[in-house]
């Protein structure tokens, strides 16, 4: 890593800092919102302690694994290793919970959600995707950016 980005790296790393005290709340708005979610599991090791996992994935913890994420909930390795790595994972009574969510919270009666992916010319190095790869505004292969945009 060259010494220019090191250093600029670790200034945005010290503007980061916040207090864990700020995602209190959240953690909090989290736990109802898997609620739902929850409740489709496969497993009663799944139901049980999926938040205590999303707890340890939003920890301050430099490893997310299944022992240190035990360790910092304070149960024991193997149910958090059960719930993890060993039982089984279905996503599709997730994906009906989120669709019924979605319908919920943004549903009408002649409503529809769409989805567009578009790409458009972009230069440079700076921006996330930017390659030469099809770009369907210039209808040839050129230095473009894709965008996926929901509406």
């Amino acid at each position: 890593m060259n010494t220019v980005w090191a250093l600029r790296r670790e200034e945005l790393l010290s503007d980061c800092l916040v207090s864990p005290d700020v995602f209190n709340q959240m953690v909090d708005r989290l736990g109802e919102f898997v609620m739902p979610y929850q409740h489709v599991l496969e497993t009663e090791a799944g139901q049980r302690n999926v938040h205590l996992y999303l707890q340890g994935l939003l920890s301050h913890l430099p490893g997310k694994n299944a022992e240190d994420i035990a360790t910092f909930v304070d149960i024991e390795r193997q149910v958090m290793q059960a719930c993890m790595g060993t039982a089984p994972w279905d996503h599709r009574p997730l994906i009906h919970v989120l669709v019924d969510e979605v319908a919920d919270r943004w549903g009408e009666p002649e409503g529809l959600i769409a989805f567009d992916p578009s790409r458009f010319p972009k230069r440079g190095t700076h921006a996330v995707g930017v390659k030469r790869q099809w770009c369907s505004h210039r209808g040839k292969v050129d230095t473009c950016q894709v965008g996926v945009f929901m509406g």
